[in-house]
């Protein structure tokens, strides 16, 4: 009996335990389940199945006249999946036929490996199995366009195991035109320019992908996208025929005076829209490129370029008129024990008209401290209607540099920040600022918003348009405005003008120089270390303004020329002849012969000349005897072709004379008689490197310059 509940009671106890286990796996089973269930379920999705982000198509930025400035061109990354059943049946028949001419074809189209090792590496992928494995990335569209056409590509992903995935790489195709204005978009950066202001726009809605994760690598799943909406494209209002003459003046200037960093802006007087905007920074290897945005983003002290501000307040308030006379004191005063000078010593008493002429500190100082100097918050109130303490509202924001304009309850404020801030000192703006402010002038008192953009549109289809903005609707009086526009006149045309040295007699052109002091590593303005900044701001043509201009450039210590004028001036000059000329010829004109006593010298072909000469029925007489080449005077209306004095025959080894000749008749007789040529500018030939009647060998180079 003992024994038998001895038994039972083993039993019973094997039974509880069987029991208690068994509740402790259903109560565990139930944990797992309904508690954390979803959690496990996240990991095996993650582990297993997950939805990537597919980006969009990034929009276009295009300029005005439809040149593409930003864009994004498809790059392709190629994997294998070397673990695909299609490419493993039949114990690898399909990859052991294929693979040795597929790696003859990489290396081709690569040119990165041999044959072999494309081979080996192949080999050794299929051996392992691997199943997402990166055989070349970033191949261009056109490399892509011939891959798809090799063997065992061309059968498919599921035969073949390729996979392509495509990618979107942005690029400038006019490299540095407007590099820093129009920005570039950066995967993992800061986006700068236009690409930051309206990313939201360009980069579109991003789409999904399902992938697997197998074998170290996720593999896009059939039927699990979601598609991307594609970024709508830019218009910007940039014209890159005006972009690349401001572009190229500016660097010009800046290559030849060694200057450190400079800016030039075209404005389109009635709108406010920006034509062009450069910016260039000398680099460590002496080399210029866009590094910062000097024209938008950097306030530095303007210089005598302010003294518009300052004549426009004393103007309006009509302390002075352009005849009052002014003594500057033979161009030395000291204000409250601090001495302003001008540029020109031992002028005594002049109009107002001839002191902005001249650009006399002295006078302005003056002026300003004995109309403003008790009430200085007059002449403030004249710089926050002209907007001089405002940001001014274009596109970039974000690079947008903050003018400072003192008024009377800053701490710095003293006796001499009156006579100072009239001619150009102690205040900080911006050289778009000071365009907006000249703009305003030849846009007969109305103040426009400056922008970057003109539309947006999405598939060609516009879909918004921007319009120009009136900042200021009358900066001043008409009267004012009179007196103001006959002094930036004399600036240019005026016997004793600053910038007299760009006068053109085809054109008349208005503004104003400026030249200020700036210290050199912010280590003050002493001897040694203070440098120039040179600047040339005003408008064209001044009857009937179109675009006005700003140029700012900062010299350097080792730059030959200082001065508004020269410097900046003469990129002015450039820009405005260039663009001048390429309006006019968009405009209608009418013969009108009337006696010509200036000689015009041409050389062309014979025939095309006289076939010009019929089609404006004018006279002429041919005087040459033979050849096919003709020198051409054109004086009083009358055309007088003859044989050029350097001879133009396509045999010997003479070089010509091709001054005077369009670009494509030079360069056909030049290379007709051996010669390899280079041309710079656009226009006729001014200039050759090689001298006309001089010897020289079959194949030696030739640069014209064209003008």
């Amino acid at each position: 009996m003992e024994i038998k509940n001895d038994i039972l009671w083993r039993v019973y106890l094997s039974f509880l335990g069987m029991v208690i286990l068994g509740l402790i796996v259903i109560g565990k089973a139930f944990y797992i389940q309904r508690v954390e269930g979803k959690f496990w379920t996240n990991m095996d999705s993650s582990m297993h199945l997950k939805y990537l982000p597919i980006d969009a198509e990034r929009g276009t930025i295009y300029s005005e006249d439809g040149n593409m400035l930003s864009t994004s061109i498809p790059v392709f990354d190629v994997y294998v999946d070397f673990g695909a059943e299609g490419l493993r049946e039949k114990d690898g028949k399909r990859f052991k036929d294929h693979v040795d001419t597929l790696s003859i074809r990489l290396s081709n189209l690569f040119n990165d490996k041999t044959p072999a090792e494309y081979l080996k590496e192949m080999q050794l992928a299929y051996k392992n199995k691997d199943r997402y494995y990166p055989l070349k990335k970033k191949i261009s569209f056109t490399d892509y366009k011939e891959l798809r056409d090799f063997p065992l590509v061309k059968l498919g992903k599921n035969r073949s195991g390729f996979i392509i995935s495509a990618k979107d790489k942005r690029i400038n195709p006019y490299v540095l035109l407007a590099n820093r204005t129009i920005g570039l978009a950066r995967p993992n950066a800061s986006n700068v320019g236009l690409e930051q202001r309206y990313d939201s726009l360009l980069k579109g809605k991003t789409g999904t992908q399902l992938v697997r994760y197998m074998a170290g690598a996720y593999m896009p799943v059939d039927g699990g996208d979601v598609d991307p909406e594609n970024g709508k494209d830019i218009i910007s209002t940039l014209d890159t025929y005006i972009q690349d003459v401001t572009e190229s003046a500016l660097m010009k200037m800046m290559v030849d005076n060694n200057s450190l960093h400079g800016t030039a802006i075209v404005m389109e007087t009635a709108t406010g829209k920006i034509k062009a905007i450069a910016n260039l920074g000398k680099q460590p290897d002496g080399t210029y490129t866009e590094d910062l945005n000097y024209g938008i983003g950097k306030a530095t002290e303007p210089g005598s370029v302010f003294k518009l501000a300052t004549l426009l307040s004393l103007l309006e308030d009509k302390y002075v008129t352009n005849n009052t006379i002014v003594n500057c004191e033979g161009g030395v005063k000291s204000f409250h024990g601090l001495r302003i000078k001008d540029s020109h010593l031992g002028t005594q008493d002049i109009t107002v008209k001839d002191a902005f002429e001249r650009s006399s500190n002295v006078a302005f100082a003056k002026l300003a401290d004995q109309y403003y100097g008790s009430q200085p918050s007059k002449f403030t109130a004249h710089l926050h209607k002209f907007r001089l303490d405002t940001l001014t509202g274009v596109d970039l924001t974000a690079s947008s540099g903050r003018p400072t304009i003192k008024n009377p309850t800053n701490r710095s404020w003293s006796k001499t920040t009156i006579p100072y801030m009239a001619h150009g000192y102690e205040e900080l703006v911006t050289p778009l600022h000071m365009l907006m402010l000249y703009n305003a002038v030849a846009n007969n008192g109305r103040m426009m918003k400056p922008y970057l953009v003109s539309s947006i549109q999405q598939y060609g289809v516009e879909v918004k348009a921007i319009q120009p903005v009136v900042l200021v609707e009358k900066i001043c009086s008409d009267e004012t405005l009179a007196q103001v526009k006959e002094c930036l006149l004399a600036v240019v045309n005026g016997d004793h003008g600053t910038a007299r040295k760009i006068k053109d007699t085809t054109y008349l052109i208005a503004g104003k120089t400026g030249t200020a002091v700036t210290a050199l590593d912010n280590r003050g303005y002493n001897k040694g270390n203070k440098i120039y900044q040179a600047s040339f701001i005003g408008y064209f043509p001044a009857n009937q303004p179109k675009y006005s201009v700003a140029v700012v450039i900062q010299n350097s210590r080792e730059s030959r020329k200082i001065y508004g004028a020269d410097v900046s001036g003469t990129v002015f000059k450039e820009i405005s002849d260039r663009i001048y000329g390429s309006y006019l010829g968009t405009q209608k004109y009418s013969m009108v012969n009337t006696a010509d006593s200036t000689q015009y010298n041409y050389f062309g072909m014979k025939n095309e000349l006289s076939s010009i000469f019929s089609s404006l029925n004018l006279p002429y007489t041919d005087s040459g005897i033979s050849g096919f080449w003709r020198a051409t005077q054109m004086k009083y209306n009358t055309g007088i072709l003859r044989t050029p004095s350097i001879s133009t025959s396509t045999s010997g080894s003479v070089t010509p004379n091709v001054v005077g000749m369009g670009l494509k008749d030079a360069v056909y007789l030049l290379e007709n008689m051996g010669l390899k040529v280079t041309a710079t500018g656009r226009g006729r030939v001014m200039n050759q490197s090689l001298s006309a009647g001089t010897n020289f060998n079959k194949n030696q180079n030739i640069a014209l310059l064209l003008n």
